[in-house]
């Protein structure tokens, strides 16, 4: 059994929960280089992977602990470490959806998703795999909204707060040619949720490549 799965099955120590996903994110590819991150609330804080890290290295002792304004409740041991430039933006996820856990990734489908579509909005239904997002059947129409991407993460964070209170049916954004977040109620719901979406993605993917 991989180490990595006691820690997922027992789920208690979400310290080390954010760091075996890291690890998974990084092994899925939707973490490469120091890119993707993710976040837990437990309770009134939240626990933050640092910002410029390989995620596959982190330990329990990098993480940040942030309450739910963003201000710094714990830090790591080593000083030179950042909080995440994702913060701000998993922290409306948490006040505006009391979400329980945020995953940022990378993923190459999420990306090529938003360079096949033109609009402000990805669209598709029919598909089975729909059933596993929240609030959706297999018939009905996915739409996760689209952000511009801008050169400094941080600065996504009103736009991603207004697709938050447009899109109340969403579970996840959309930022063009770079990526998605995307939540659930626990961390157990954003993992399942991550997968969902990134199948999805693939699937929109490959069919605009089937149709040309």
């Amino acid at each position: 059994m991989d180490p990595g799965d006691a820690i997922l099955r027992d789920g208690r120590d979400l310290r080390a929960v954010v760091c075996e996903l890291c690890r998974r994110l990084h092994r899925a590819g939707w973490a490469s280089g120091t890119g993707g991150g993710i976040s837990i609330r437990d309770g009134d804080r939240a626990y933050v992977a640092p910002s410029g890290v390989h995620k596959e290295l982190i330990a329990p002792e990098d993480l940040f602990a942030i309450d739910l304004e963003g201000r710094v409740l714990e830090r790591p041991i080593d000083p030179a470490l950042t909080t995440s430039a994702c913060t701000s933006l998993f922290l409306h996820a948490y006040r505006l959806r009391d979400a329980g856990a945020v995953i940022h990734s990378h993923s190459i489908h999420a990306m090529l998703a938003t360079a096949i579509t033109t609009g402000s909005e990805f669209r598709i239904s029919r598909l089975e795999m729909i059933k596993g997002i929240a609030g959706h059947g297999w018939s009905d129409e996915l739409v996760v909204p689209i952000l511009e991407n801008v050169a400094h993460e941080r600065d996504l964070a009103p736009a991603l707060a207004d697709a938050i209170r447009a899109y109340p049916a969403t579970h996840a954004v959309l930022v063009r040619r770079h990526g998605v977040y995307v939540w659930g109620r626990d961390w157990r719901a954003a993992k399942a949720h991550a997968e969902v979406y990134d199948y999805v993605f693939q699937a929109a993917v490959e069919l605009h490549r089937l149709s040309r």
